[in-house]
């Protein structure tokens, strides 16, 4: 069921490993899936689904994408046939390779490429899949690796059943994809604590001891997995703390540290996810001048803080993939200088309550890109003076520009899905640097 990145690797496992394949998509396929489907001889549909050839399936691998309220999942869920995630049937066939899995509601992609950024300094054999980097599943069909690391979200980890990362790294929890969830906050943290349910004492959790969500819900799962939390609040036995200015890291007997200033990733949130990271790379018993070599080189991601160029004394950053309140609360909390920011798109449930004091603090004016803003004006129409609506990337461009004075920074960390307006949030990113390069 779905026929993207995840949808497609998975018909390529299944079909080499000698089951029976049929996909089906609901809307149209990329022409790049859709020859390599035809190359492989799977058949496939697109536009629909056919509820008699789906429901004759022994087995169904669903998407991320799709949620649960679907008519066709109901039929399937209804007939009792078993649904499984792409991660899931990559983890069948993966043989004796290791794997490191991240999830959280923010800094998972930046986790992600630091560790894999640190595995290949340090020489290692390794990929990059799932949500970030090619399907897992592909990878394991076309060229397997004995190292994954895995950035892997809640919609995977539901569908889950064997599935086991001997480094499990849960970044932290905070209120995101609610409509997906029932908006139940408490489905979506069970959810999260999924990629430890199959651990067994020889594997490992990293979490974040210093957020309130994890620690209030951490005994109340049975977790069978070495613990290594990692804090900025506190020293801690295992794991990592940092200390005037300090990493320090202990993963049994080994104690490693290295000053914050070596980080190439700047903000407190980053410090997190470089802990997070260099805690992973320690279990594996990588050199401590392998990781400190790659922490100060790690290049930053895409769409994730970029600095787009300096217009006249105005700065711009694309952030678009803050795609929910969180990720732009870390976003407004790393600014120093007067901010305009460009906020909006597909909400989720959002609470923009936890982005109020920053706001009111650093922000001059508010640029909506969406095609319904009437929340983000119910939130700050009262403190702040300045909120336009904008429909394209060039309208909200030019807008900040025109708020914008010398010295100040543009700011696009929209707190929002972006499928009103774009094809995904790289499109959005992608559209608003153009737009900046033509200024």
């Amino acid at each position: 069921m779905g026929g993207g990145e995840s949808g497609v690797g998975a018909a390529l496992l299944a079909k080499q490993q000698g089951y029976d394949v049929f996909l089906s998509d609901g809307s149209s396929l990329k022409n790049e899936y859709r020859n390599e489907l035809q190359n492989a001889k799977i058949d496939f549909e697109e536009g629909q689904h056919t509820g008699s050839k789906i429901l004759n399936a022994d087995e169904v691998m669903k998407s991320p994408g799709i949620p649960e309220k679907a008519a066709i999942v109901k039929k399937i869920r209804t007939k009792g046939i078993d649904i499984i995630s792409e991660v899931e049937l990559a983890y069948r066939f993966k043989g004796s390779s290791k794997i490191i899995a991240i999830t959280g509601s923010n800094g998972k992609t930046t986790t992600t490429a630091l560790i894999y950024h640190i595995c290949k300094t340090a020489g290692l054999d390794c990929a990059i899949v799932g949500n970030i980097g090619d399907s897992f599943a592909k990878r394991v069909a076309e060229d397997p690796k004995p190292l994954y690391v895995v950035e892997i979200s809640s919609f995977q980890l539901d569908d889950i059943k064997t599935f086991k990362p001997d480094i499990a790294i849960l970044t932290n929890i905070t209120e995101d994809h609610l409509d997906r969830y029932d908006y139940k906050f408490e489905n979506y943290i069970n959810s999260k604590f999924r990629i430890t349910m199959n651990q067994q004492k020889d594997d490992y959790f990293i979490y974040c001891a210093d957020d309130e969500v994890t620690m209030k819900y951490l005994n109340q799962f049975n977790i069978q997995s070495n613990q290594l939390p990692i804090s900025m609040k506190r020293e801690l036995p295992n794991g990592a703390f940092i200390k005037d200015g300090d990493m320090y890291i202990r993963t049994g007997q080994d104690f490693t540290n290295m000053s914050v200033f070596d980080f190439a990733l700047k903000g407190k949130h980053n410090q997190y996810n470089t802990m997070a990271a260099c805690v992973a790379a320690t279990t594996l018993d990588i050199r401590k001048d392998k990781i400190r070599e790659a922490v100060q080189n790690f290049q930053s991601l895409e769409h994730r803080m970029e600095h787009v160029a300096t217009v006249r004394g105005v700065e711009f950053i694309n952030d678009s993939k803050a795609t929910n309140v969180n990720s732009t609360w870390y976003a407004l909390e790393s600014m120093t200088k007067p901010t305009v920011l460009i906020l909006g798109g597909v909400d989720k449930g959002n609470d923009y309550s936890l982005i109020e004091e920053l706001v009111k603090e650093k922000v001059k004016a508010i640029i909506c890109l969406g095609t319904d803003n009437r929340k983000i004006h119910e939130a700050f129409g009262n403190t702040m003076s300045t909120i336009v609506n904008t429909t394209t990337a060039a309208e909200a461009v030019h807008a900040a520009f025109h708020f914008a004075a010398k010295g100040d920074v543009v700011l696009l960390s929209p707190a929002c899905a972006s499928f009103d307006l774009f094809k995904n949030y790289e499109d959005r990113g992608n559209q608003f640097k153009q737009v900046v390069k033509e200024l």
